[in-house]
């Protein structure tokens, strides 16, 4: 593996979760208890096609991460001014970045510069399937109905290596030849990689 870059905060990459059956609570257990008793959560909805303003999603986030011990679950909008958002991020202890499409997220996070806030940002940042994608170096999208061929996604680069959420084997053939371009860990739901001031400890199967 490369040289890690510097990053403050401990990333959670989770490779993917039915939130409604919560199949991975165990993971986000212990990110929960990381972030400290009582931790405050914000959430950025950003990586839909069409922002996430429905009142089930939401509410079913608010609801998991209340039982989970947070004191107060915020959502950051889209349209909220660069200060609101440094405000959000100042009073969290942890930061949600749920999933839906890579390139979505990555994009809308960089325009609004919170990639450079989370460079500096030292609680817990959990990121479920595109939300971990997005973490990494590069986000590794693999064919399937929307994408006909493998491809790589510039993600934010709070980390020198790459990963693939939902990992199953039938994917193996096209991460073995992209991974020979650089480091990617493969990560299948209910399993996550946690990445620890240069440490990496794993949750359950993380393929390299």
């Amino acid at each position: 593996m490369g040289n890690i870059i510097s990053c403050m905060a401990k990333l959670y990459f989770l490779g993917g979760e039915n939130v409604a059956k919560r199949d991975a609570q165990a993971i986000n257990e212990v990110a929960f208890r990381d972030a400290g008793e009582a931790p405050s959560v914000v959430v950025f909805p950003w990586a839909r096609a069409s922002f996430d303003q429905t009142y089930k999603r939401r509410k079913r986030l608010f609801d998991y991460f209340r039982s989970l011990g947070a004191c107060n679950v915020d959502f950051v909008d889209y349209s909220n001014t660069h200060e609101e958002i440094t405000r959000k991020i100042e009073c969290s202890d942890l930061i949600y970045l749920p999933g839906g499409l890579a390139s979505v997220l990555v994009e809308r996070l960089k325009s609004k510069n919170v990639d450079q806030l989370l460079r500096s940002y030292d609680g817990v940042v959990v990121g479920r399937s595109a939300g971990a994608l997005a973490l990494g170096k590069n986000c590794v999208v693999t064919r399937n109905r929307r994408n006909p061929t493998s491809k790589m996604i510039r993600g934010i680069g709070l980390v020198d290596f790459s990963v693939k959420a939902h990992y199953n084997h039938s994917k193996d053939d096209a991460l073995k030849r992209l991974s020979k371009e650089e480091t990617i860990y493969a990560i299948p739901e209910r399993s996550a990689l946690v990445y620890d001031d240069g440490c990496l400890l794993f949750m359950g199967e993380v393929y390299l």
